[in-house]
C-alpha cells in the first residue's frame, strides 16, 4: 500500500485589495511518490510591495515543479535547498529589473511526506503545525526581529538576501497524523488552543481549512488567510530507506558453498571472497535465471556501518537503470541480508588483460565511449563511483561494457560535509588531489576513466604504478606512444588531457570527454602544454640553479688562480 493522504485548503482575501498568499500541493503516484513523496507549501508575499503575490506564486509553483526534477538520490533537504537557491535568485533578479517590483519577497513553509517520514522547510513567519494524539505542536519558528518595535518585520524571507537560509526538520510519521500549514493571517489572529479545537472538531481536511480561514476573518483578521490541512490515513510498508534503521536485526546468511541453497537460490560458483563481502553466482529454482547474490561475510554480523553500506549500495543500484550496469532483481521474502543482480557471462577487462588479450585503439575508443556513458548516468544521479578501473569493468559475451561494484560509491546529495568517506579506490587510478585529502567529486571518476583507457592501450600507468600507502610525486605523465607508437596522436592528446596533473586541465564532464572521443581526428583535442620545471619539480630546479652557480664560481676561481 502506498502512502495515502487527504488534503484540504482555503485561501481568503479578506479586507485587502488582493490576495498575496499562495498555496499548492503535489500528490504524485508510482515511483515518483515512493522516491520524492507528497509536497505541500504555503507562501505569503510581503505586504506593501506590488510583487508580493508574484513572489509567493512563483516560489510555490517553482518549488512544486522543480523538486520533482531533482535526482532521486538527493535528500529532501538538499533537493529543496537547491531549488530554493535558484528561486531566490530569480526573485531578487526580478526585483532588480523592474522598479515596480522592488523589494518583493515572500515567506515559505513547505512539508514533504515521503515513505514513513515527514520533512519541513521553512523561512519567514508562515507556520507548520502537527496534530498528534489530539495535541497541537508547532514545527517551525518565526523569523522575525525580536526588538519590540520590529515585531512585524521579517528577519528572513525568499528574496531578502542573496543567500536563502532555510530551517529544516524531520521526523517519523504515524497513522492519523494531521499537518497544518498557515499564513500569519490565521495564526496571528487565532490562538493555538482555538486552532487545535477547530482541527479536532472538523475531521474532514477541507472543512477544517475552510473553518480556520473563515474564523480568522470573523475574529477581526485584517490580512489574507490561508490554510492547508494534510491528513495521513495510511502509511506504506517499510522502504529500503526504512530498512537502514533496522539493518542490525537482519541476520547474515552463513557462508555458502557450491550446491548450497538459500531462499530457493542454488549456489553455482563463488565469484568473490573479500574481507567484508561475498559474491555468489546462483540459479533460481523457480525461474531458472542465473543471478549474482551479494552479501557480507558472517564475521561482519553486528557491524552496523558495514550493514548500512551494503543496503545503501543496493539502494543506489536500484536507481541506476542503465544498460551499462547490472540491474537489481527484487528478492522474494529474503531470510537474510543480501541483494540480487542480473548475471552476465564474460570477464572483467583486467581478467582479459591478464589472459593476454590485446586491445587495439579502435576497441579502446568503443569501450571508452560506453564507460563514459555509464559514468554520465551515475553523475546525473549525483553518484560518484570512486573506483573506476579495469577490474571493475565487465565486458560481456554480448559485447556490452558494464560498470561493476558500487560498494565505495557516494551519493553526494545524501552525504553531509562531516560524514566519513572511507576508502577512495585503487591508488594507481586515483587523481593526485585525492592523495592530499580532497573531498570526492565527479571529476575524479573521469580521471580514473582516463587511466583505465591508458592502461588498456599500454598496460602501463601514466605516472607509474602506485602502491597502497605510497605518497607519490606527480610530474609529467608518460606519453602512451612511448609504449604503443601506433596510437593516433588525437587519441594520445585525449588521454593526456584526461590524466593531467592539474584538475583545471582535465575534462570537466563525462559528456565533454565522450564528445572528444566521438569526434576523434575530425576535431582533435590540442596537445596539453608541458609544465614548467618550477611547477613540476621545484627542488630539481633549485638543484640545477645551485649546480650552475657552483660551476660559474669554479670557472671564475680558476681564472683568478691563473
Amino acid at each position: 500500500m502506498p502512502l495515502q493522504v487527504a488534503v484540504g485548503y482555503a485561501s481568503l482575501t479578506g479586507p485587502r485589495e488582493r490576495n498575496e498568499d499562495f498555496c499548492g500541493l503535489a500528490t504524485p503516484d508510482g515511483l515518483e511518490l515512493e522516491n520524492k513523496g507528497v509536497i505541500a507549501a504555503v507562501a505569503d508575499g510581503i505586504g506593501g510591495h506590488k510583487g508580493g503575490r508574484e513572489a509567493a506564486e512563483y516560489t510555490v509553483r517553482g518549488l512544486l515543479a522543480d523538486y520533482y526534477a531533482t535526482p532521486d538520490t538527493w535528500s529532501v533537504p538538499h533537493a529543496i535547498e537547491t531549488v530554493m537557491t535558484a528561486l531566490n535568485r530569480w526573485v531578487i533578479a526580478e526585483a532588480g529589473r523592474n522598479a515596480e517590483l522592488a523589494g518583493m519577497a515572500t515567506t515559505l513553509s513547505a512539508l514533504v511526506l515521503r515513505g514513513r517520514r515527514y520533512y519541513t522547510a521553512h523561512i519567514g513567519d508562515s507556520r507548520i503545525y502537527r496534530v498528534q494524539g489530539g495535541r497541537l505542536a508547532a514545527l517551525t519558528v518565526d523569523h522575525i526581529w525580536e526588538h519590540p518595535e520590529l515585531r512585524n518585520v521579517l528577519s528572513r524571507a525568499v528574496g531578502l538576501d542573496p543567500r536563502v537560509l532555510l530551517d529544516f526538520s524531520d521526523g517519523e510519521l504515524t497513522v492519523d497524523d494531521r499537518f497544518l500549514l498557515v499564513s500569519d493571517g490565521v495564526w496571528g489572529v487565532l490562538p493555538d488552543t482555538l486552532i487545535a479545537a477547530v482541527l479536532i472538531d472538523h475531521p474532514e481536511p477541507q472543512a477544517a481549512a475552510a473553518a480556520l480561514t473563515s474564523l480568522a476573518l470573523a475574529q477581526g483578521g485584517r490580512d489574507n488567510a490561508t490554510a492547508v490541512v494534510v491528513d495521513v490515513p495510511a502509511l506504506p510498508p517499510d522502504s529500503l530507506r526504512d530498512s537502514l534503521e533496522r539493518a542490525a536485526s537482519l541476520p547474515l546468511p552463513h557462508r555458502l558453498r557450491v550446491g548450497h541453497e538459500l531462499d530457493g537460490l542454488v549456489v553455482e560458483e563463488i565469484l568473490h571472497d573479500a574481507r567484508e563481502t561475498l559474491l555468489y553466482r546462483v540459479r533460481s529454482r523457480r525461474s531458472g535465471q542465473q543471478l549474482v547474490l551479494k552479501t557480507l561475510q558472517p564475521v561482519m554480523a553486528g557491524d552496523a556501518d558495514t550493514t548500512a553500506s551494503l543496503l545503501m549500495e543496493e539502494w543506489r543500484a536500484r536507481r541506476v537503470v542503465s544498460p551499462f550496469f547490472a540491474q537489481v532483481v527484487p528478492a522474494e521474502d529474503p531470510s537474510g541480508l543480501y541483494y540480487l543482480m542480473t548475471w552476465h557471462a564474460g570477464a572483467t577487462l583486467q581478467a582479459r588483460l591478464a589472459a593476454g588479450q590485446h586491445f587495439p585503439a579502435g576497441e579502446v575508443v568503443r569501450l571508452g565511449s560506453a564507460l563514459l556513458k555509464g559514468i554520465a548516468t551515475l553523475h546525473r544521479l549525483a553518484i560518484v563511483h570512486r573506483d573506476i578501473k579495469t577490474g571493475n569493468l565487465h565486458l560481456g559475451q554480448d559485447g556490452l561494457l558494464r560498470i561493476l561494484d558500487l560498494g565505495v560509491a557516494l551519493s553526494l546529495g545524501e552525504r553531509k560535509p562531516d560524514d566519513p568517506v572511507g576508502p577512495a579506490g585503487t591508488p594507481s587510478y586515483m587523481a593526485p588531489e585525492l592523495f592530499a585529502g580532497a573531498a570526492p567529486e565527479p571529476g575524479f571518476d573521469l580521471y580514473a576513466a582516463g587511466v583505465t583507457l591508458y592502461h588498456l592501450l599500454t598496460r602501463k600507468y601514466p605516472y607509474g604504478e602506485i602502491e597502497p600507502f605510497q605518497k607519490p610525486k606527480f610530474g609529467e605523465p608518460a606519453r602512451p606512444t612511448r609504449w604503443r607508437p601506433e596510437i593516433p596522436g588525437w587519441l594520445e592528446n585525449i588521454l593526456l588531457k584526461a590524466v593531467a596533473r592539474e584538475g583545471k586541465d582535465r575534462f570537466e564532464t563525462a559528456e565533454e570527454f565522450l564528445l572528444a572521443l566521438e569526434r576523434g581526428a575530425s576535431r582533435p583535442v590540442a596537445a596539453p602544454g608541458r609544465q614548467p620545471l618550477v611547477q613540476r619539480n621545484p627542488l630539481m630546479l633549485w638543484k640545477i640553479v645551485a649546480a650552475a652557480s657552483l660551476a660559474v664560481n669554479l670557472v671564475l676561481l680558476l681564472k683568478l688562480l691563473r
